[in-house]
C-alpha cells in the first residue's frame, strides 16, 4: 500500500484480492462494490462469473491491473449441478423453460457416458445469453430484444468432467476447463443428447489459475475490516504467476527497472520472463529476456 498524493484519506492498494462472490451479482458489480468499500479508483477482475454463479473471483487492484494480460488463458475449476428434464433459453436456471418439461429416465452410468463425450478439445457454441459480441454488441443484449443470435462454435478444452452423483434428475459434477469454456453450454448440449433437455442449475467456481477458494474473502469481511486487515487479505505477491521464476533486485537494479531500463540478471539466463521483486513483498516488474543475461522490463509495477 502507498499513500495517495491526491487524497490524504485515501490509500492506494496494489494487489490481488480473491472475492467469494455471492449469487445475484455480476462480476462488474463485485468490482464496483470492492472499489467503493476500499475507496479505490483502479480495479478489475480476472475472468467473468455469471450472476447466478458463485465463489472464486480474483480482482486486481491498483497497478496490479497490469497483470491481467497474464491471466487471459487461465484454467478454471468448477463444481455444480446439471438439471435434466427441460432446457432454458439462457442455458441456466435464470432463463425461461424451452419446450415441455419431461421426466428424465437416466441412470448415473448413462449420465457419466454422456459426460465422457465432452472431455478433451471440443467445438462448443457459446450461449445466446453471453457476453460474446456480435458486430460489437454483446449477445445477451440482442437475445433480450428477441433478436436472432448466431454465435460461431469455438474450440474449448475440458480437462476433467466427473459426474459425482445423480439426485432427482440433478447431476452433481466437478470440472476443470480451459479459458473460454461455458459449462452452461455443456449442460444444454447434454440435455439435447439425452433427448430430455437440461440446464445448469448451479455453478460454483473453486479455482482460477493459482487462486483457490481458501484464498477468498466475502464482501462482508471486506466491509468490516480495517485497512491493515485488508492488506493481509491480499494474495502474497510471491504466490503470483508461479510458472515464472523470480529474482530479488538490488537497489541499483531496482532503480534501473523503475526507469524502464534493461538490467543484467545472470542467475536467470535461461528464463524467458521473470518476476522482479524488491524485498519480499514488492513486485516491481515483469521482465523479458532480450539476449543472454539482459532483461528488459515488459511491465513496470512501481
Amino acid at each position: 500500500m502507498i499513500q495517495s498524493p491526491d487524497d490524504s484519506n485515501s490509500i492506494v492498494m496494489n494487489g490481488v484480492l480473491i472475492v467469494d462472490k455471492p449469487p445475484g451479482l455480476t462480476s462488474h458489480d463485485v468490482v464496483n462494490r470492492v472499489r467503493r468499500i476500499l475507496k479505490q479508483k483502479a480495479g478489475g477482475h480476472l475472468g467473468t462469473l455469471d450472476p447466478r454463479a458463485t465463489r472464486v473471483l480474483p480482482l486486481v487492484l491498483g497497478n496490479m491491473t497490469r497483470l491481467a494480460q497474464f491471466y487471459l488463458a487461465s484454467e478454471k475449476s468448477y463444481e455444480g449441478v446439471i438439471r435434466f428434464g427441460f432446457a432454458t433459453d439462457t442455458y441456466d436456471a435464470e432463463g425461461e423453460p424451452v419446450g415441455e418439461p419431461q421426466q428424465p429416465l437416466l441412470t448415473l452410468e448413462q449420465v457419466r457416458d454422456l459426460a465422457g463425450n465432452f472431455l478433451g478439445k471440443i467445438e462448443q457454441s457459446p450461449p445466446p445469453y453471453s457476453a460474446k459480441k456480435i458486430q460489437g454488441v454483446p449477445a445477451y443484449k440482442l437475445a433480450r430484444k428477441q433478436k436472432e443470435v448466431v454465435l460461431r462454435p469455438v474450440q474449448v478444452e475440458i480437462k476433467q468432467f466427473e459426474i459425482l452423483g445423480l439426485d432427482d434428475a440433478g447431476a452433481h459434477f466437478v470440472a476443470r476447463v480451459a479459458s473460454g469454456t461455458y459449462m452452461r453450454s455443456v449442460a444444454h448440449e447434454m440435455g439435447a443428447r439425452a433427448g430430455c433437455g437440461a440446464h445448469l442449475e448451479s455453478l460454483r467456481r473453486t479455482a482460477v489459475a493459482e487462486f483457490e477458494l481458501e484464498d477468498a474473502h466475502t464482501l462482508e469481511e471486506l466491509a468490516q475490516s480495517a485497512s491493515g486487515e485488508v492488506e493481509n487479505m491480499l494474495v502474497h505477491p510471491r504466490k503470483l504467476l508461479p510458472s515464472l521464476p523470480s529474482v530479488t533486485a538490488t537497489d541499483e537494479i531496482a532503480s534501473k527497472i523503475r526507469h524502464g531500463r534493461p538490467v543484467n540478471l545472470p542467475e536467470l539466463s535461461r528464463a524467458r520472463e521473470v518476476k522482479v521483486f524488491y524485498g519480499q513483498r514488492d513486485l516491481i516488474a515483469i521482465s523479458t529476456r532480450v539476449a543472454g543475461t539482459l532483461f528488459h522490463p515488459r511491465i513496470v509495477l512501481v
